[in-house]
């Protein structure tokens, strides 16, 4: 998406190991590793922040590399499985979030132009992932307004 609304290009960044096996040096019981994401995203944290303290931190102390290749399941997938996944995938939530912070910045400074094309780059890029994620990962009756955007932010 880095050239959904402008000229530059995108910034490049690293790949992961083209690997399909997890390292030996990583080796962390399955189940383990399923607790300790469920434990993780019930003190609130988002799935890409499970993913680094699982990198980081480990579970017993071992690092897990990649969830994926350590359990053969996505970490979504695992919260999905303990019914400890989002209303909303983490992407189209955070999006959202901006587009509140965005439109209260607004509220205040009228005259900001450059803001005011941000979020409108933003709710676009949120009816966009809307698109793609109704009827699979959110409601089929799904809009965005702005007022469930607030309302969302406002319950975390």
């Amino acid at each position: 998406m880095a050239r959904m609304h402008t000229r530059r290009r995108g910034s490049s960044g690293s790949d992961k190991p083209a690997t399909d096996e997890n390292p030996e040096w990583s080796d962390v019981d399955a189940e383990d590793i399923e607790s300790r994401v469920v434990e993780l995203a019930e003190q609130g944290h988002d799935p890409s922040v499970i993913g680094l303290k699982l990198r980081d931190e480990g579970v017993k102390g071992v690092p897990v590399p990649d969830v994926k290749l350590a359990t053969g399941k996505k970490l979504t997938e695992i919260l999905e499985e303990h019914d400890a996944a989002a209303e909303y995938p983490e992407d189209l939530r955070k999006l959202m979030e901006r587009a509140v912070r965005l439109r209260e910045h607004m509220a205040e400074n009228d005259q900001d132009h450059q803001n005011k094309r941000a979020l409108q780059n933003t709710e676009s890029k949120i009816r966009r992932l809307a698109n793609y994620y109704r009827g699979d990962e959110i409601d089929e009756e799904f809009t965005y307004t702005y007022e469930r955007a607030a309302e969302l932010v406002g319950d975390e």
